[in-house]
């Protein structure tokens, strides 16, 4: 009975002691880890911070300004003044030579004039021929264009661009006198200028 009693008393202090080894420490808190210095990698932005670079576009270029091809209204008053002062070129009978009192009535604005024209090259005149009621119909026409096309031909001498200058023939059909005399055939034996219709 001595030695089961002793056994006893052996396995309550074993027991004791080993539920006093696994009894739980109070283990300190630990004190959270330090915050790790940001890494290059952590300081660039991301790429929807990133700023977004702009690649400059080509520098607008300057275009230059047209030069109007029509004159205004002020530039075409001026050249009807001069078409109104440049007196009808004469021719003699059966003639369509330009005589020298034809190309010094020519010559008087013909120069500002051509100034004026080769700045704009969509204004454009017309060089009219004229006869005197003698002779047929179709000669006159015939005759009459060939006195235009000397007026224009000296005008491109002086030079007005030939490609503003156009020509017609009216014949006997336009006549400025109507008396049946030397004197009033002799005016309407002539060339005369006049801006196009749609010049104006």
């Amino acid at each position: 009975m001595k030695y089961s009693s002793k056994l006893v008393i052996l396995a309550v202090a074993v027991t004791a002691m080993i539920g006093a080894g696994c009894a739980k420490k109070k283990v300190a808190a630990q004190a959270p880890p330090p915050p790790t210095p940001p890494t290059a990698a952590a300081e660039r932005p991301q790429p929807a911070q990133q700023a977004r670079s702009v690649t400059p576009g080509p520098a607008p270029v300057a275009t230059p300004q047209q030069t109007p091809r029509m004159p205004n209204a002020q530039t075409r008053a001026r050249i009807d003044t001069l078409l109104a002062r440049i007196e009808d070129a004469y021719f003699d009978y059966d003639k369509h030579t330009l005589r020298p009192d034809a190309i010094k009535a020519l010559e008087a604005d013909s120069n500002e004039l051509r100034d004026i024209l080769k700045d704009y090259p969509d204004y454009k005149l017309t060089v009219e021929g004229h006869c005197d009621e003698r002779g047929s119909a179709e000669y006159n026409m015939a005759l009459g264009q060939e006195r235009a096309d000397a007026a224009k031909a000296y005008l491109v001498q002086v030079g007005i661009p030939s490609a503003q200058l156009s020509t017609v023939s009216y014949g006997k059909e336009k006549p400025i006198c109507d008396e049946h005399d030397e004197t009033c055939w002799q005016r309407n034996r002539r060339i005369h200028i006049v801006a196009d219709s749609q010049a104006r």
